[in-house]
C-alpha cells in the first residue's frame, strides 16, 4: 500500500500527482521524445535525457549525477532497452533523495518526548511562508495537535496581519506584537506561551528580507537563543520555505540561509504552477536537507508530508 494511500487516502495522493502535472508533461514528453524511434539507450538518448532533465530545473550537477549513475547501469547491464528506461531512471532519481535522512513527520505526528515541539520557519517574502505555517497548523491541529504560532516577522505589518488571519481561519491562538518590536522578544513570549499551556507544537515565523547574510545570521542566532534560554534544546526544526517555482532561484535562496543557518528541513511550494518541479531533486541532492513538506495548490490539506517514492511515482504517472 502507498504511502499516502496508507496514512491519509487517496485524495492526497489525486493531490500530488495533480499538482506535478505541469513538470510532468514537460518532463515526459521530452523524454518520450528522447527515445522515439530508439530500440537502445545510446549516447543521443542520454543526451535527450539531459535536456529532458535540465529543462525540469532539476539542474547540472545532479542532472551529471543521474546521468553517470545511468551510464553506469548501462555499461553493466550490456544491453537495456528503452522501455527500461523509465524504470531505471525511477529508481535512480529515488535513490538520489533516499540520501536525505529523516523524510518527514509521517502523518503529522511529532517526535516523542519534546513538548512543546518549536518549528522555526524561514525564508525569502513572497516564497509562501506565512501561508505555509498557516498551513501546517491546520494540519497538525487536524492530526489532533494543539498548536501555537508565534509572529517574529515584526519588519512587515502585512506578515503579523496575515499570520493573525490564519491563526483565525484555523482556529490556533498567536503570540504577536507591533511592527517594528524585536522579533527575538516575541520569540521568547511564545516559547514562554507554548510551555505554559503545555501545547504540542509552536510554529515561529520570522523576517524575511533583511539586509545582509550578517544581518539575517545575528538575528536567527538571537531568536535561536531567547529560545534556548527557555527550552535548552530547541528549536527542534529549522524549516526553510522556498518557491518551486522559480527553479533555480530556490537553489540560490537555499544556499544562501543554509550559510546563515542550520537549516534542519525545507518545505517546497507552488509546485502545481510550474514545469519546474525537479528543483525537489536538485536541493535535495546538493544540499542534502530532507524536504518534509510540499505544496501543491491553495487548499491547506494541499501542503503535503513529502515522500519520495510517491513523488517519483506522480513524476512519472502517466
Amino acid at each position: 500500500m502507498s504511502f499516502f494511500g496508507k496514512l491519509f487516502g487517496s485524495k492526497e495522493k489525486e493531490s500530488l500527482d495533480q499538482g506535478l502535472q505541469k513538470t510532468k508533461e514537460g518532463f515526459l514528453g521530452k523524454l518520450t521524445r528522447a527515445v522515439a524511434g530508439k530500440s537502445t539507450v545510446d549516447e543521443e538518448v542520454l543526451d535527450n535525457l539531459e535536456e529532458a532533465l535540465v529543462s525540469a530545473d532539476v539542474g547540472i550537477d545532479t542532472t551529471v549525477k543521474i546521468i553517470d549513475r545511468i551510464e553506469k547501469r548501462v555499461a553493466k547491464d550490456k544491453y537495456l532497452g528503452t522501455t527500461e528506461l523509465n524504470r531505471l531512471l525511477q529508481e535512480e532519481i529515488e535513490a538520489l533523495l533516499v540520501e536525505a535522512p529523516d523524510q518527514g513527520y509521517k502523518d503529522f505526528e511529532l517526535p516523542g518526548g519534546k513538548k512543546p515541539y518549536v518549528i522555526l520557519v524561514v525564508g525569502v517574502n513572497g516564497v509562501g511562508k506565512t501561508t505555509t505555517i498557516g498551513k501546517l497548523a491546520h494540519q497538525f491541529k487536524r492530526a489532533g495537535k494543539s498548536v501555537l504560532l508565534g509572529a517574529a516577522d515584526t519588519f512587515r505589518a502585512a506578515a503579523v496581519d496575515q499570520l493573525t488571519i490564519w491563526s483565525e481561519r484555523v482556529g490556533v491562538p498567536i503570540v504577536k506584537k507591533e511592527m517594528g518590536a524585536d522579533p527575538a522578544s516575541v520569540a521568547f513570549d511564545a516559547v514562554n506561551s507554548a510551555v505554559a499551556k503545555g501545547v504540542d507544537v509552536l510554529l515561529i515565523d520570522t523576517a524575511g528580507r533583511l539586509h545582509n547574510k550578517a544581518h539575517l545570521m545575528d538575528e536567527l542566532s538571537k531568536i535561536r537563543r531567547v529560545i534556548q534560554k527557555v527550552i535548552p534544546e530547541a528549536p527542534h526544526d529549522v524549516l526553510l520555505v522556498l518557491d518551486g517555482s522559480t527553479g533555480q532561484n530556490a537553489v540560490e535562496q537555499a544556499r544562501h540561509f543554509t550559510a546563515a543557518t542550520q537549516v534542519t528541513s525545507l518545505a517546497i511550494t507552488k509546485l502545481d504552477g510550474t514545469a519546474k518541479g525537479g528543483v525537489v531533486l536538485a536541493i535535495a541532492d546538493q544540499f542534502k536537507i530532507p524536504v518534509r513538506f510540499i505544496g501543491v495548490g491553495e487548499k491547506a490539506e494541499d501542503l503535503l508530508v513529502f515522500d519520495r517514492h510517491e513523488f517519483v511515482d506522480s513524476l512519472f504517472k502517466l
